[in-house]
């Protein structure tokens, strides 16, 4: 095992990697920017080192000087958490250059999964369904042929895609060379690729994916299925395990025996996840796999009382799994939801400092945050502020003791999504697991008219987090026609931007490039024209 490892991240996840290795004795070594010199992660890790200004390919994407750090330090190995540099294939082949370990799976399969056409291809090889797309990138000059071989409605997909981002449903050949070239320009700055490629739309299926940990021996396991169905254009909000209220007993074991028989073709090592898109009639399609450690592992923690990061860490080191199959057993339920900063009723992100903070605490809940009293939001990096996750007997006991967790959690000084994910998880279709990844729409309509019979009755709502708000909707009992509701988005949506360029007194520098900031403003702009076009 290690003694001194790097962890090239920040925020929640650095953190959650740092109590990982203080429980198992390693010393941490934490890298940060100009803007996160009193972040948690910094104070946590035994040493600490400058690498750069905020923008990310001056600071954690700076391989070069994460390097540097990692041998200064004498570091033996680099956990690179999720995002950043988790799923690059020359990071990691630099880290093995330079003798030292890359916490994660090999770079030559790290490199052939994390290209989406190449894993389409690889997953029909190892004899997985995989939805009806093409095999190659799409030119712009047989965008339309192709497109009209593989019929409407359909994705167009970042061939490097991740996170959600790069990802746009196409309904009707008018909509398809304006959604193409907004996609390419959304991949080309996310992922500094403008190649692209077709897959069939499979409407109100439910999102599945598997967690799946290999060693260097040949030893593969799988450690069940999660259910991230509730999505928000594309990004997950809520994800739980296991999906005994949504699979038969019988399709849960055929998406673990696929994820499996995936992972043994390609010889995988290392924490991955095999995603699905599931129907209600059973078919189990192929989406992707992501070579490397979730987001939401938390839940799956939960519910094995396994240590992921601490699995991880091992079969890095080269030792054999410690478990067999027949070792990996569920125990009781867990749900988690995904905190960002962001108003709850224009969805644009916000920023600011944090002057009052109440996490919850008690039996069951766990939190995965680097929030504190001073923490500073930004929109220099991907917005997740907290992991709120809730466990019990059963998934009823569990979704009980998330809404009293989320009644409890209180922030003040930063907007936050805490109301709508508490909406969520008292509507009807959540609580009876027959929600699919287009529910949430449907979901933010019914809240928004909801929300306008409640102003019209003299009351606003409060979102918990020192902001009132209520939902705004078109045409929602009669008061207001779409168009004139589009134009108060509008306007609420300028109003907030004003008013966060207005914090700071003093003049500011011209805000550095951010590939999430751009993102967010052009995913928000746009859709008030092309429509919302996330997972439906």
């Amino acid at each position: 095992m290690f003694t001194k490892i790097l962890i090239a991240n920040r925020g929640e996840i650095a953190c959650r990697i740092i109590r990982t290795c203080q429980r198992l004795g390693i010393k941490t070594v934490a890298i940060y920017s100009t803007v996160d010199q009193e972040a948690l992660h910094v104070k946590m890790a035994d040493e600490a080192y400058l690498v750069g200004e905020a923008p990310p390919h001056d600071s954690y994407l700076n391989m070069g000087k994460i390097l540097d750090v990692a041998k200064a330090s004498g570091a033996q190995a680099v956990h690179p958490g999720y995002g950043f540099l988790s799923e690059n294939a020359g990071f990691a082949r630099l880290c093995q250059e330079s003798s030292i370990c890359f916490v994660g799976p090999d770079p030559d399969v790290m490199e052939q999964v994390g290209d989406k056409i190449c894993s389409r291809k690889l997953a029909r090889k190892a004899g997985l369904p995989i939805l009806p797309g093409t095999d190659e990138a799409v030119a712009n000059e047989h965008a339309a042929t192709k497109a009209w071989e593989l019929g409407f409605p359909l994705m167009v997909k970042a061939a490097e895609g991740g996170g959600g981002i790069g990802i746009h449903i196409i309904d009707s050949q008018e909509e398809l060379m304006p959604l193409i070239e907004r996609t390419r320009q959304i991949a080309e700055s996310a992922f500094g690729s403008s190649r692209l490629f077709f897959e069939r739309y499979l409407k109100d299926a439910s999102h599945i994916e598997v967690q799946l940990i290999g060693d260097q021996h040949g030893n593969l396991v799988h450690l069940y299925e999660r259910d991230c169905s509730v999505q928000r254009r594309n990004q997950k909000l809520v994800e739980e395990t296991p999906s005994t209220a949504k699979l038969t007993p019988r399709l849960r074991r055929r998406v673990c025996s696929l994820a499996t028989k995936l992972g043994n073709f390609i010889g995988y090592t290392s924490t991955g996840t095999v995603e699905f898109l599931v129907t209600a009639d059973g078919s189990v399609f192929f989406l992707e796999m992501n070579t490397r450690l979730q987001v939401e592992h938390g839940v799956t923690e939960m519910v094995t009382g396994l240590d992921l990061v601490e699995l991880q860490l091992r079969v890095a080191a080269g030792e054999k799994l410690p478990i067999t199959q027949d070792d990996v057993s569920v125990n009781g339920h867990a749900i988690e939801v995904r905190v960002y900063p962001e108003d709850p009723e224009t969805f644009m992100p916000d920023a600011g400092d944090i002057t009052d903070l109440h996490q919850p605490v008690g039996e069951h809940i766990r939190i995965d945050s680097a929030l504190c009293n001073g923490y500073t939001v930004g929109l220099d990096y991907e917005p997740l502020m907290a992991k709120i996750m809730a466990w019990g007997e059963d998934r009823g006991q569990a979704i009980k003791t998330l809404q009293r967790a989320l009644l409890e959690f209180r922030l003040e000084g930063v907007k936050c999504n805490v109301p709508l994910l508490r909406d969520v998880l008292a509507t009807k279709e959540f609580m009876a697991a027959t929600h699919h990844t287009g529910s949430m729409p449907i979901w933010i309509e019914e809240f928004q008219i909801r929300g306008q019979k409640k102003c019209a009755n003299g009351k606003m709502r409060k979102n918990g987090n020192g902001h009132k708000n209520g939902y705004k909707n078109g045409q929602a009992n009669g008061h207001k026609s779409g168009q004139e509701n589009g134009e108060r988005e509008i306007a609420a949506a300028i109003g907030v931007s004003l008013a966060m360029g207005m914090k700071s007194a003093q003049p500011m520098a011209p805000a550095a490039f951010s590939p999430w900031r751009l993102y967010g403003r052009r995913e928000q702009l746009l859709s008030r024209t092309l429509g919302n076009r996330g997972w439906q």
